[in-house]
């Protein structure tokens, strides 16, 4: 956005000497001394970590403006308000009176001037020194990612998504589908786009929430960020460019607030799908889609338009069907889908861990079976019956047509009341392997055993008390080995581990080959 405080808020020279030493990446707040996203100021050159650490530089910015709430406002008082900061990491700078990030300059251009003399820092900072004291942390992160399997050391290749404030319903979301092979591999085959030409051609872009909608692409940021993932860095990497995407054409998801991480999966899904049925880049849809041999069109559910490659792998069908209890005539209603919310039933709502007595474990079967099962609707879902032509008390019942290739399971976790949304803490079983679906098709029959068996790839986790707080973190198998996805930091886990989680998001894939008949 073009913000309007620059002249009154950008007011240290471009070379100032009140800048610390070192590089600006690695600059420490000066009140906490962390070390974790640091942001200068642009009226007097102090540096305080970011709102997702301790927030010490939003802290510094509303302390400059206590003095001006006690007396009316002038001209003059208005000159140095500490309103406008720099990322010390991406050189992006952001104005807390606007609430978003700047994209113009002053007349005199201080703020590029800033911007490159931090860049000169950092590219400074990596002398002879410096590379040394890098290359040993490189070697002992690498040291600490070594394991054995089978006898011979191996590395540990994941790669971590650095938290952008309260991101982390966004980072499991990336992780999971990241462990999907078909889905991820599809995008890290499309060709690069680039966005960029002119006078901006091999600057970097600054997002921000004002920019418009034709600069700006989730596919192609979708695609970088997957392109990062599992390339063996020992480093986190930062999603910034995606997540601005996502500010600019999700407004839902714009600041920095906690959100739900299977809402953020399902805009994502919906938003990704859209843009390839308009083409990308040029490059039509039909054509990328046929570069992928493998999604053939007897396995593509249309889902808003033409088919994509979110509809062929998480594309399924239901079969509704609507029976009016006073006439008798039956409703049938195809549906497609892309994932399936699944009520946890009441009996099982006090059942918080697998180890609890007082009655059996809550199984996905249960929560499946209830999903399905037959259903009498309640007086304020009356069915308008055709024949009666009145509306008239019916029951329901679920059947799934067609099964995708990768089967989403969304438990519902979080119910509203009166005046918040709760959280059911309920611990749910659910296989690693042969999940079997053949009893809930409308014509197993047609279905061979080998479809209708899933093993699952990942399990997105939230832990805390509500959908506004908390945390989310990931478990995903990949190369048949499992990994636990907590923002940054990635580990190696193991399958007693995650059958203990206590699943909000289940991604369960189809079996290709038959194999041992490990069914639920």
């Amino acid at each position: 956005m073009e913000c309007p405080h620059l002249s009154s808020s950008v007011c240290i020279a471009p070379d100032s000497a009140k800048f610390p030493n070192g590089s600006p990446s690695s600059w420490c707040c000066s009140v906490c001394r962390s070390n974790k996203s640091p942001w200068v100021c642009l009226t007097c050159s102090s540096v305080h970590c970011g709102r997702y650490v301790n927030g010490h530089a939003k802290k510094h910015y509303e302390d400059a403006q206590i003095p001006l709430t006690n007396h009316k406002k002038s001209e003059k008082q208005e000159k140095a308000q500490h309103t406008v900061c720099m990322d010390c990491s991406s050189y992006s700078t952001y104005c807390y009176r606007c609430d978003d990030f700047v994209v113009n300059d002053t007349k005199l251009g201080l703020v590029q001037k800033v911007r490159e003399h931090l860049q000169n820092l950092e590219n400074s900072a990596f002398t002879a020194d410096r590379h040394r004291k890098r290359k040993l942390l490189e070697n002992s992160s690498l040291n600490s990612k070594l394991l054995k399997v089978n006898g011979s050391t191996t590395a540990i290749c994941a790669t971590g998504l650095r938290n952008l404030g309260n991101t982390c319903f966004m980072n499991a979301i990336l992780q999971s589908l990241s462990n999907i092979e078909q889905f991820c591999c599809y995008f890290k085959e499309l060709p690069a786009v680039e966005l960029r030409n002119g006078k901006t051609a091999g600057r970097r872009t600054y997002h921000t929430r004002s920019q418009g909608d034709n600069n700006v692409s989730l596919v192609e940021e979708f695609r970088k960020t997957l392109c990062a993932l599992w390339q063996g860095s020992q480093t986190a990497f930062s999603p910034e460019s995606l997540f601005y995407v996502v500010w600019k054409i999700m407004p839902n998801f714009r600041g920095y607030q906690q959100q739900d991480a299977h809402e953020f999966m399902r805009y994502l899904l919906d938003h990704l799908h859209l843009e390839l049925q308009g083409g990308f880049n040029g490059i039509s849809r039909s054509s990328i889609l046929q570069e992928n041999s493998t999604l053939s069109a007897s396995n593509k559910c249309c889902i808003n338009g033409a088919s994509t490659v979110v509809t062929a792998i998480f594309g399924g069908i239901l079969q509704n069907e609507v029976n009016c209890l006073i006439c008798g005539t039956e409703s049938r209603k195809f549906d497609p889908f892309l994932d399936l919310s699944l009520d946890i039933p009441s009996q099982f709502r006090n059942k918080r861990s697998k180890n609890q007595e007082n009655g059996p474990v809550c199984s996905l079967r249960d929560c499946l079976r209830s999903f399905t099962d037959l259903e009498e609707l309640d007086e304020t879902e009356l069915y308008m019956c055709h024949k009666c032509k009145k509306k008239q008390k019916s029951t329901k019942k679920f059947w799934i047509q067609k099964l995708p290739k990768v089967l989403c399971l969304h438990l519902k976790r979080f119910h509203w009341t009166a005046y918040l949304r709760n959280k059911v803490d309920t611990y749910v079983e659910f296989p690693l392997r042969g999940l079997d679906m053949k009893c809930y098709l409308l014509e197993p029959e047609n279905s061979g055993p080998e479809n209708c068996l899933y093993d699952l790839a990942a399990v997105v986790v939230h832990h805390g008390s509500g959908v506004g707080s908390g945390h989310y973190t990931a478990y995903a198998t990949h190369e048949g080995r499992w990994f636990h996805f907590n923002d940054s930091t990635v580990t190696l886990t193991d399958e007693d581990t995650v059958v203990k989680a206590k699943a909000y998001i289940l991604f369960y894939v189809e079996r290709q080959a038959k194999a041992g008949s490990d069914k639920l």
